[in-house]
């Protein structure tokens, strides 16, 4: 089976990279920084020069696209001219749906677990009200409406706030707090958002474990077993890196000036579950997480 990986030298990317190339024939596509790609089958591709990729497709002849490219959180999407964004998180993604459909290929999509209305009070189920507040989550969303709209060989992701340790480089929330930390520097968290966090690896792995089903038509929620804060999430961190947990301030979203204020997102993986598939506990994924970076 051949698997193509856009985003590659991404934070899951890499993640991907390293395990769905053990059993399957990957081809990585990433855009400027190669990450780990470098290490596998890979192109440098930007996805919205459609002619480009167009020619991938004839060539590659994918039976599998896992899609992870995206302007990926709403302060980076925020910072981005509207146009790019959606020429990024939805023109792409259609124009990806359209040749999945062509070639009898199945998408696979990470979409964003902050689509939902995060006022409703967590352990959002698939059909809970959606309800993006930010340029970032409207667009993902449009992608998937785009990509069911076209076919219906599809599986997306709503996944959740996702946190590890970033391969060469690549950095998000948790590795930043985790170097801080290393340094017995303080961090502030907040304690009011609540997500239901999953560990990259551990994504990987469960993304693994579903292409072989056959599943499609369907979107699930892609998280974590438990409903958690940043603060929660990181007090773990500390308990099983041995940092001290004096170094947490803990801050409400009401203290920050953002305009994309989401109070609970933290959902239901009854349906992910009743297909086999099963994230590690917290305690247990942030071990894993620790071992390459703790003596």
């Amino acid at each position: 089976m051949k698997i193509l990986i856009t985003g590659g030298s991404g934070l899951l990317g890499q993640y991907l990279n390293e395990i769905l190339s053990n059993n399957y024939d990957i081809l990585s596509l990433y855009n400027t920084n190669p990450g780990n790609c470098k290490n596998f089958f890979s192109k440098s591709v930007d996805l919205t020069e459609f002619k480009s990729v167009d020619e991938l497709f004839e060539s590659f002849k994918p039976n599998v696209v896992v899609h992870t490219a995206a302007v990926s959180n709403p302060k980076l999407a925020g910072k981005l001219p509207p146009a790019k964004v959606y020429e990024i998180n939805v023109k792409a993604t259609g124009h990806l749906a359209k040749l999945c459909a062509s070639y009898n290929c199945k998408l696979i999509y990470l979409s964003t677990d902050l689509v939902y209305d995060g006022s409703e009070g967590g352990n959002l189920k698939e059909n809970s009200k959606l309800n993006p507040v930010s340029l970032y989550a409207e667009t993902k969303l449009m992608g998937e409406l785009k990509i069911s709209g076209l076919f219906d060989n599809y599986l997306i992701l709503r996944t959740a706030l996702m946190y590890g340790i970033g391969l060469n480089s690549s950095k998000n929330h948790f590795t930043e707090v985790f170097e801080k930390l290393s340094k017995r520097e303080p961090v502030k968290l907040f304690y009011d958002q609540f997500r239901s966090p999953l560990a990259l690896h551990d994504a990987a792995r469960m993304i693994s474990g579903l292409i072989p089903l056959g599943i499609k038509g369907e979107i699930i929620n892609f998280g974590g077993g438990e409903r958690m804060s940043r603060f929660d999430l990181i007090s773990e961190l500390c308990k099983s890196a041995g940092f001290n947990q004096s170094l947490l301030i803990p801050v409400s979203m009401n203290d920050v000036n953002i305009n994309y204020k989401v109070k609970d997102v933290s959902m239901n993986i009854e349906k992910l579950r009743s297909y086999g598939i099963a994230p590690m506990n917290i305690e247990d994924s942030i071990r894993e997480v620790l071992k390459p970076h703790i003596n």
